[in-house]
């Protein structure tokens, strides 16, 4: 049974300080790790090995973005342990503008393992999709709260690498993060800002059934093990409008409901692809 739950935003992106970056897979929107960040996951990799090994992870579920990727590996070369490649902990995006395409999806384990010699593409299948076609803020906690009631109980019944594991650790992005702590403490509204390569450290709570709400916080967003500490933090309060302007996204529509929800353009020439893998691979334990 699953234990302990790391949780790891990616590394410092090459986008915030170069508007040359080069995408290294060829997926628009991917940008690598900054030589900063590069130095941010060595110091995740170094602060696990610093855990007695009862304490450190056994298996890395990683967004399959390049950087998230990046951020793993340090981990995994460290601890022999292989990357699990998972599209359900993958980034937000905000709903399309519409008649404006789709977000990116990135490839398969397979397709990135050239890249990555450290994932296993044999031993794990991701088992959640986000839409291409955006969420909003409602959305992205549901697919999160879905996903970990999905994702916990497969992992304990598959065993990936052949081996029960009680202590995983997730890398992913700022957004998502918050999400998956939200849904696994059971605080919906967990005021929560998430650093570059922060970790979050949650507990399964003892003698407590239910996957989502079952854990208690150890570290939420913490920077400590960073010689810089926690950087280029972010909430989901960020989206919100100041001075009446948008922050961070491009644009804002009002729902027919009232609400209003922060839209992105799809990607140039994606205007005639389905979306059509989406949502849970696997059957959920809940009815959610």
């Amino acid at each position: 049974m699953i234990e302990t739950i790391y949780i790891a935003r990616h590394g410092f992106r090459m986008n915030w300080i170069s508007d040359t970056w080069k995408s290294e897979t060829g997926l628009p929107r991917d940008p690598p790790l900054a030589a900063f960040g590069v130095t941010q996951a060595q110091e995740l990799a170094e602060y696990f090995l610093t855990l007695p090994e009862d304490q450190r992870p056994t298996a890395i579920f990683s967004s399959p973005y390049y950087r998230c990727l990046q951020t793993s590996k340090p981990v995994a070369k460290a601890l022999g342990v292989s990357i699990y490649v998972e599209h359900g902990i993958s980034e937000w995006y905000s709903p399309v503008t519409p008649k404006s395409g789709l977000h990116p999806r990135p490839g398969s384990a397979a397709s990135l393992r050239p890249y990555f010699e450290e994932i296993d593409p044999a031993a794990w299948s991701s088992i959640w999709y986000p839409p291409r076609v955006g969420e909003d803020v409602a959305e992205v906690h549901t697919r999160a709260a879905g996903f970990l009631d999905a994702f916990i109980p497969e992992v304990e019944r598959t065993r990936p690498g052949g081996r029960a594991h009680t202590r995983i650790l997730l890398v992913s992005h700022a957004a998502t993060v918050i999400a998956l702590a939200r849904a696994l403490v059971g605080e919906p509204a967990l005021p929560l800002r998430v650093g570059c390569c922060s970790l979050t450290e949650v507990v399964r709570k003892r003698d407590v059934i239910p996957i989502l709400g079952g854990w208690e916080a150890r570290l939420l967003a913490d920077g400590a093990h960073l010689k810089e500490g926690a950087s280029r933090e972010w909430g989901f309060e960020d989206i919100l409008i100041a001075d009446g302007k948008v922050c961070g996204v491009s644009a804002l529509r009002l729902c027919a409901d009232g609400r209003q929800v922060v839209t992105d353009p799809g990607v140039a020439g994606t205007e005639q692809e389905k979306d059509d893998i989406v949502g849970p691979q696997v059957s959920l334990t809940s009815n959610l």
